[in-house]
């Protein structure tokens, strides 16, 4: 198997980067491809003292965060991202990394790439820890605005990835809402409600988002503009109560020496709530494996990344969503 990893996607690329991919080169049974401006890659190697056998793609120019994703890509016809989504379409590697610029990757997916035939929209695709474990939402970002039929597809891809990766028998789909009322929502959830009750997934209606976090439901659906709230929420809680915790913990001798015996239960509760152990995000629907890590990726979250590769490779999901979006009724065509 090789993985392409885009060494100038992200914050703290490339030195981030490089470290990750030099941690998965050692511990992972797959070929690593960093795709990127050679000269700064060969000085993080050097720099980290990394001796992990890597591929360099050269290319020198890069999407940087901030820049118009269609413009950029329109601009940067050999941008690191661009030439990793090639090799993908190519057959030279077997899945994409890259903690760059959202919207560029997603446009430039579809556009080289492409989506599965039947495929109205791709969703960016992540897990969530629940009280029972965890969850899926999708989507998380990709598409701001949804048509019904596209969160019923949401739906449906996001089951099936439940079920071949996560074991999951009949995973709970909900749609994420203001309530569980069947009359709340907006015409498109609403219509999106309809769609799904009468379909073979097992719907369990409208959900909101505490009971996604409880554990309540396996697969929570929305559009990407709720989806990314949600994600970006959520996330700054965690750290908002984690900075709350380590503040009062320290307020005194008695809660300082208290925090001594807490220490491992934190910990552990930390890499549950830790995003860079999940690695990134998969944008199902793509006609390969195409990974988003966070903007913020450390080398963890590379090496993470890299082990959903490999897990999405080995249990066929691609194949599987090519195969669900063959069977009649499932859509007449990739476009919409």
């Amino acid at each position: 198997m090789r993985i392409v990893i885009d060494a100038m996607g992200g914050d703290f690329a490339p030195r981030e980067i490089v470290r990750g991919a030099e941690l998965a080169a050692r511990d992972a049974d797959c070929e690593i491809v960093l795709v990127g401006d050679r000269e700064k890659i060969e000085a993080e190697r050097s720099s980290q003292n990394g001796k992990a056998s890597l591929v360099i793609e050269h290319t020198p120019e890069y999407i940087t965060m901030d820049e118009q994703p269609s413009q950029a890509l329109r601009t940067k016809k050999n941008a690191s991202m661009i030439v990793g989504l090639n090799m993908v379409r190519e057959g030279r590697a077997q899945a994409f990394i890259s903690a760059g610029n959202t919207g560029a990757l997603m446009e430039a997916a579809v556009l080289r790439v492409g989506r599965i035939k039947g495929v109205k929209r791709p969703a960016i695709t992540t897990l969530w820890p629940s009280k029972k474990g965890t969850a899926i939402l999708l989507d998380a970002g990709a598409n701001s605005d949804s048509k019904p039929e596209y969160l019923v597809q949401f739906a449906k891809m996001g089951s099936l990835y439940g079920e071949i990766v996560l074991n999951w028998k009949r995973p709970r789909v909900g749609l994420l809402n203001i309530g569980k009322e069947e009359s709340k929502g907006t015409a498109v959830i609403l219509e999106a409600f309809s769609q799904l009750k009468s379909s073979s997934l097992n719907f369990v209606g409208n959900v909101e988002p505490e009971d996604f976090l409880r554990g309540e439901v396996d697969v929570a659906v929305c559009d990407g503009f709720v989806g990314n709230l949600v994600l970006k929420t959520g996330e700054g809680v965690a750290s908002l109560i984690f900075s709350l915790i380590k503040e009062e913990l320290g307020s005194s001798l008695l809660t300082r020496a208290a925090a001594m015996l807490l220490v491992p239960a934190f910990r552990r509760i930390k890499k549950r709530m830790d995003s860079s152990e999940h690695g990134g995000a998969l944008l199902l629907g793509i006609n390969g494996i195409c990974i988003k890590s966070h903007g913020k990726a450390d080398f963890m979250t590379i090496r993470n990344a890299v082990g959903i590769a490999q897990k999405t490779l080995q249990n066929g999901v691609i194949p599987a969503i090519v195969k669900q979006f063959q069977a009649p009724g499932e859509g007449e065509s990739s476009g919409g």
